[in-house]
């Protein structure tokens, strides 16, 4: 099975309404709706309808999403406020919500189940800490976060979402995942989803890998036959690194 790639920008608590059109407006004359892969970018919710309204060819994804339809969830943003702004992704279970917001694998599956009966595609993060990678645990830990993050859904279900294999000493740091890693851990990833939900779901999911990519680091890993992808983060901040990035990988 071919799996499309799909290459998105994480912008995480950054860029106001005028800089989100700005980047848009940047970015989409360079794409023609022909290209091989999907790119796109999650904004902050309040970038969300400018981001939609300005894409033509980008995808976009909210950064998050409750669960809950409705209700005394002061703060927080509904599935159907986001349906009705119109992304068609949206990123889960990053390792800073987990960490910072005390985000369980239980949450992500409830938010996972909701998404796609929205028809919103998930983009599922999982990953080690620096400590459980030097003690050989990330197959522990990225199995059991897959576990309990995809409890609940079925195996069409899964084969429509996007696992993004995220090194949390990766993230933000500089550092990252050397190519071989980076391909193990993805097929750590595609292998856990094949025992959990079979074959179908294990060929359809689409993997990225995600942590300090960049246009000079990101030919190499989309080159892994287990890696359908990047989840970036600081290079997608600017058009012209993004710009890079989409031409590297054309």
């Amino acid at each position: 099975m071919a799996r499309k790639p799909v290459i998105f920008g994480n912008w995480k608590m950054n860029k106001l309404r005028s800089e989100a059109e700005a980047f848009f407006q940047g970015v989409e004359p360079h794409l023609t709706g022909e290209e091989k892969a999907d790119y796109g970018v999650g904004t902050p919710f309040t970038c969300l309808d400018v981001a939609v309204k300005n894409a033509k060819v980008l995808k976009v994804a909210a950064e998050n999403c409750n669960e809950k339809d409705s209700g005394a969830y002061t703060g927080e943003v509904s599935v159907p406020m986001i349906q009705e702004i119109g992304a068609g992704y949206c990123i889960i279970g990053h390792s800073e919500r987990r960490t910072y917001y005390a985000e369980t694998d239980a949450h992500c599956a409830a938010k996972a189940k909701r998404l796609l009966d929205a028809g919103i595609v998930p983009i599922l993060c999982v990953g080690e800490t620096e400590a459980e990678y030097d003690a050989g645990k990330t197959a522990e830990v990225v199995k059991a976060e897959l576990a309990g993050s995809l409890a609940g859904l079925t195996a069409e279900e899964v084969g429509k979402i996007i696992i993004a294999y995220e090194p949390i000493w990766a993230i933000g740091t500089g550092k990252s995942a050397d190519k071989q890693t980076a391909q193990d851990c993805c097929k750590l990833c595609r292998d856990t989803v094949r025992d959990l939900f079979g074959e179908d779901a294990a060929e359809a999911v689409r993997i990225q890998y995600g942590g300090s990519v960049k246009p000079i680091n990101i030919a190499e890993y989309m080159a892994c036959p287990d890696i359908d992808g990047a989840l970036i983060g600081g290079a997608s901040l600017k058009v012209d690194s993004f710009l890079e990035i989409i031409n590297a990988t054309k």
